[in-house]
């Protein structure tokens, strides 16, 4: 769709509120959404999003930030990360 490059760029973020990284990660994304606000982020909580969770097969390793363009899932990145390396891995999926 014309004028819509928000949805052709799109990061799901698994994450669950015991998880000490996925806590690190919050302020990340908060960033990540201030600094490149083209890329749609979607937040799914381990367990209170469990159907939808389950569906993307991600095991019970967290937090999990997977990259999508164009309805497609380009990569995943698994563990505690530093915002450098987050937004490293968005340029390597060439959303950025």
């Amino acid at each position: 769709m014309r004028g819509r490059s928000i949805m052709n760029k799109k990061l799901i973020v698994i994450s669950a509120v015991w998880c000490p990284s996925c806590l690190l990660l919050k302020k990340d994304l908060k960033k990540l959404k201030d600094n490149y606000n083209d890329i749609e982020i979607e937040t799914l909580d381990y367990d209170f999003d469990e159907d939808e969770v389950k569906k993307l097969e991600i095991g019970d390793k967290l937090p999990v930030v997977i990259c999508y363009k164009e309805d497609k899932e380009i990569s995943r990145l698994i563990g505690e990360k530093n915002y450098d390396e987050i937004v490293k891995f968005i340029k390597d999926c060439d959303l950025i």
